[in-house]
């Protein structure tokens, strides 16, 4: 019985370890999971996303590298779902959920819609592109530490935008419900 006290006592840290870390599925996450919605002309936009942090990196031209297309978020794909059709830019895309994906580069930024409904961040396809939209891209006054999406409607006509703002970057689309 001795001997199967140094062995319980190992087995027992490396199971804390993997929660506190988040590798037994039980933890908590380094970069939460979110969901940001809303209801425009008759739709219910949702994105639904992991949400990095800066903690003092920095992000786009290094950690994000430009020229290359990046799953804005974390873990697993980011989703754009409606129940109905959408026109993004001048993009037709259905309805139903899609991974949404960004091309940064220096100066524009192009949004990516794929056809696949759910991926893992880092498992692009583009054999799954739906299209691609120019994206309005400004810089930020202020840094916003924590990738944030949001889903909004436009004040002066149909239709929102949905935007996304992490480190000085604020990059957005406009859309309409079909």
């Amino acid at each position: 019985m001795r001997s199967l006290k140094p062995a319980l006592l190992i087995g027992a840290l490396v199971m804390t370890s993997a929660v506190v870390y988040g590798q037994a599925g039980r933890g908590p996450r380094v970069s939460p999971h979110e969901s940001t919605r809303a209801a425009i002309d008759g739709s219910d936009i949702t994105i639904t996303y992991g949400r990095p942090s800066m903690r003092g990196r920095t992000i786009f031209g290094r950690l994000v590298p430009y020229g290359r297309v990046w799953c804005p978020g974390a873990d697993e794909a980011t989703t754009l779902d409606s129940p109905r059709p959408l026109l993004i830019g001048d993009l037709a895309v259905p309805a139903g959920p899609h991974t949404i994906w960004i091309l940064p580069t220096a100066d524009a930024w192009t949004l990516v819609v794929s056809k696949e409904p759910s991926g893992f961040h880092t498992n692009y396809m583009a054999s799954a592109d739906l299209g691609r939209i120019e994206m309005a891209k400004r810089t930020l006054d202020m840094p916003v530490e924590q990738l944030t999406f949001t889903v909004a409607k436009n004040p002066a006509g149909p239709g929102g935008f949905v935007t996304m703002s992490w480190e000085t970057t604020e990059v957005s689309v406009p859309f309409t419900v079909q």
